[in-house]
């Protein structure tokens, strides 16, 4: 390989690092550390830097954060600082309003409620979205085989019906999984959004498929159960029966190696990088994060060739086709991105990402 073809190589392969540098900050391992740690990081940082340093770490309890004594840059607003994981975005706007929590994301149905004021002097901020939300079928499940089958649930639910009950309005169909604003976000799905229950019926009748019962597992959080009953009531109304499965976070999560998942609600975050979307649902990801089993050889080299693709325009058609593969399957029905609404207290002048995340230590006194 010559220099110059060789320069050209690793610049294609560096095509989503300009996508994604502003909004993933690179980590560095430190040698000595990492070896002297048996090569492997495990739950303790081998070695920190930066403003804060974490000063203790009880999982699914609590993280705290402490001021650098080291730290050389502009001082850091907090002596400390307390994550607290909460799933559930309504308890954790519970918590808030008590005035136990200066931060917090929370549920797109509450918005509405806080645009009328936050509690205690509070402040909503709202930022679009990276999440993808979908409900996804697992092609290895014996029940689900029949591609008809599959396809009669996606005409069977409307999307803008089950958006309006769970988030109140507050976010809008998805035509896939890539953003708008990025390179690869369509236009309009090949489903449209709209239940087609005529056409439901029909594919349903050309599958040949009778009393069909099936299972959905979802998050034990409200906007997904609120969901997976509207959905439930949509496939009834074609003749298919749903049982749902409410799963705490760690039953749930562990679902991807779970051979008996039949339907399932997900929601997966990305970078402002197509690539970092489509990265899941490659075959090497089959029943991992993959937990359609979509396996398709053409959507793997698309893949692959966009993430080193140049030409912004040939991106953009290379992602929507990876896209039409996964609908054409009829393993997926694409619903929402959600949005991105925080509450911050007035105490706080809160640092964002553009999609809405919080940068910890850019967090300042209001």
């Amino acid at each position: 390989m010559s220099t110059v073809s060789a320069k050209h190589h690793v610049l294609k392969s560096l095509c989503p690092l300009w996508s994604i540098a502003c909004l993933i900050s690179p980590a560095i391992s430190f040698q000595k550390a990492v070896e002297a740690a048996g090569g492997r990081i495990g739950s303790d940082p081998v070695a920190e830097s930066g403003p804060y340093l974490r000063s203790s770490w009880a999982a699914k309890e609590k993280t705290v954060l402490s001021r650098n004594p080291d730290w050389k840059g502009d001082a850091p607003a907090w002596d400390t600082i307390e994550i607290l994981p909460i799933d559930d975005e309504n308890t954790a706007e519970i918590a808030f309003e008590a005035g136990e929590l200066d931060f917090t994301r929370v549920s797109l149905g509450s918005v509405d409620r806080y645009r009328g004021g936050v509690p205690n002097g509070g402040t909503l901020v709202e930022n679009p979205s990276l999440y993808y939300v979908w409900l996804g079928m697992n092609l290895d499940h014996p029940k689900l085989q029949n591609q008809k089958l599959r396809q009669a649930i996606q005409h069977a639910i409307d999307v803008p019906t089950v958006l309006e009950a769970s988030y109140f309005g507050a976010a809008a169909p998805s035509t896939g999984i890539i953003a708008p604003g990025l390179a690869g976000n369509r236009a309009q799905g090949l489903v449209p959004a709209e239940a087609n229950i005529e056409k439901a019926m029909a594919l349903l009748a050309e599958s040949g498929e009778t009393n069909v019962t099936l299972t959905l597992d979802i998050l034990n959080k409200t906007t997904y159960t609120t969901m997976a009953q509207v959905i439930q009531a949509m496939l009834a109304q074609i003749g298919i029966t749903l049982e749902v499965n409410v799963l705490e976070s760690g039953a749930f999560w562990a679902s991807g190696d779970n051979e008996n998942l039949q339907l399932v609600l997900n929601r997966f975050s990305m970078a402002p990088d197509p690539s970092y979307a489509t990265a899941w649902f490659i075959k090497e990801q089959a029943g991992i994060w993959n937990w359609e089993r979509f396996r398709n050889a053409e959507f793997d080299e698309l893949h692959q060739a966009a993430s080193q693709e140049t030409d912004i325009t040939k991106r953009d058609a290379m992602y929507q086709r990876a896209q039409d593969l996964m609908e054409e399957s009829g393993a997926y029905r694409f619903l929402t991105h959600e949005a991105t609404p925080v509450i911050h207290s007035s105490r706080v002048n809160p640092a964002l990402r553009p999609d809405g995340l919080a940068l910890l230590r850019y967090f300042g006194k209001a």
